[in-house]
């Protein structure tokens, strides 16, 4: 049986909770069309993210890779585009890093499309009547980070690895102490990474086509 590797972060920016790993650690051995998901937890740190990366692709030796991260501001199941070659931090992370304007690696190309068929995904998760929807953006902190870093993994030395990142709102619980922000049930997210590991199974490589890429 293969893995399916999905990603969470820990906490950061004061939170208590980061629902991107909540739910994430739900899906954990959960089986799909005789793939296993392996969850794995990332740090909220630059380059130690892609070191844990690294680690949990080795040990896991995954088909796919799906990572997920929090940001405040999203109001839906938000599926990233493209990873540029860019850490540009607003504030500190975890350990106290705070970069501004440095690659995410040296020399590399300054942006990466996911190599998941994103607006499959979207139109899927909709269909089961959750908020989803394609990003353009996938900002320039940790996430963003450990995106590009799953891309050059995937372009230098795993090059059938498929890699995405999606971006959700804040949970319930948090957003009653950020008043006007947007949230998600962790159990909804639960089911649209459910239905999104099932639409990245079942979709042909003729996605590309759909999505108007020819790599």
């Amino acid at each position: 049986m293969r893995n399916i590797l999905l990603t969470g972060f820990e906490p950061f920016g004061g939170e208590a909770i980061n629902p991107s790993w909540e739910a994430v650690r739900r899906l954990d051995g959960w089986e799909c069309r005789g793939h296993r998901v392996v969850a794995h937890r990332v740090p909220c740190v630059f380059g130690a993210a892609l070191d844990a990366l690294a680690q949990a692709v080795a040990l896991a030796d995954p088909v796919v890779v799906l990572c997920v991260g929090q940001a405040q501001s999203r109001s839906d199941f938000s599926v990233e585009r493209v990873a540029i070659n860019l850490d540009d931090a607003r504030i500190p992370d975890n350990a106290g890093n705070q970069p501004i304007d440095v690659p995410v690696i040296a020399d590399g190309p300054a942006a990466y499309f996911a190599s998941l068929p994103i607006k499959a995904i979207v139109a899927a998760v909709r269909a089961a009547g959750l908020p989803a929807s394609v990003s353009q953006t996938a900002g320039s902190f940790v996430c963003n980070h450990l995106f590009y870093g799953a891309c050059h993994l995937r372009a230098v030395h795993r090059p059938g690895l498929r890699v995405g990142f999606v971006h959700i709102p804040l949970s319930p619980a948090q957003a009653v102490r950020h008043p006007g922000s947007p949230s998600m049930a962790i159990e909804s997210v639960d089911d649209a990474l459910r239905i999104a590991v099932d639409t990245i199974l079942t979709t042909g490589e003729d996605w590309k086509i759909a999505e108007g890429r020819l790599d």
